[in-house]
């Protein structure tokens, strides 16, 4: 069986030296370690290299770095070299907080990224285990099984708003591109009941468009909703009507929503209220 550490050492990486972590905080829908890796944007390494102790990592260590995937995989996403550390200046800020509540205290370690073993970044899978509250383990000691080595980070391609259909408990294990897609506008969504068929027509114009509104009924099974409340847990499926610029006014949103209740009588007939 293939292991991590016989990629490491095929490396010329002592596994006495390297601290494997995985990253896994699903407490923000859309911030989660994952979304901001795939983001590439820096914000990834400056979760990594924030920490509430000093005694996480150690310097001179190598870490061999993971984050859970909306389907609970865990994907290698680089190796990192722990080069210093500090305490971490005043109002730093968590990236996926994006607060820095909680952040006192907290330890900024100075890390940089080792290319060794780039050629699996973003394609390599191990098993973990079932110690995820361990998400800091030493290498030698917990030699990792590897799943699978992927040919390439690719997403399924994006449907299209017309043909784009999901069980709203499922919507944050989409791919990252479809979340972008979605996160880019703004539009009118429907709900469908899968016991009763019923409709609710709702519309979505706040931050992270579509992606914002939909992962609120992800989180909390209704969005706010009144109704959908007092129905208690209900597995909906979501689709698009109509995307619409976020250049359009909120109060013309909020017409176009009111012609789609309209056409598909979802007042008398549906979920709506109003």
């Amino acid at each position: 069986m293939l292991t991590f550490n016989t990629l490491l050492r095929c490396e010329g990486i002592d596994p006495t030296t390297v601290r494997l972590v995985r990253h896994q905080d699903t407490t923000y829908p859309g911030r989660t370690p994952y979304d901001l890796w795939r983001a590439a944007d820096g914000r990834f390494e400056r979760y990594q290299s924030l920490q509430n102790s000093a005694v996480n990592f150690g310097v001179g260590h190598l870490l061999a770095s993971f984050v859970a995937t909306p389907a609970s995989e865990t994907l290698f996403v680089g190796l990192f070299a722990v080069e210093g550390r500090q305490d971490a200046p005043a109002g730093t800020m968590c990236p996926i907080r994006q607060t820095d509540d909680g952040m006192e205290g907290a330890v900024l370690f100075d890390i940089r990224a080792d290319e060794r073993m780039s050629c699996y970044t973003g394609l390599l899978v191990v098993d973990w285990g079932q110690g995820f509250r361990s998400w800091v383990q030493r290498a030698e000691r917990q030699d990792k099984p590897v799943f699978e080595i992927r040919k390439a980070v690719t997403d399924p391609a994006f449907p299209g708003f017309r043909d784009f259909r999901c069980d709203v408990a499922e919507i944050e294990t989409i791919p990252f591109g479809w979340r972008e897609a979605l996160r880019a506008v703004n539009g009118i969504y429907l709900l469908v009941c899968q016991e009763t068929g019923k409709q609710y027509v709702g519309s979505a114009y706040g931050q992270d468009g579509l992606w914002g509104r939909l992962i609120e009924y992800a989180r909390t099974g209704h969005g706010g909703n009144a109704e959908l409340r007092r129905r208690g847990p209900t597995r909906y499926q979501v689709s698009v009507l109509e995307v619409v610029p976020p250049t359009v006014a909120p109060d013309d949103v909020i017409r176009i929503e009111g012609a789609w209740k309209d056409k598909l009588g979802s007042r008398v007939h549906g979920l709506n209220e109003n």
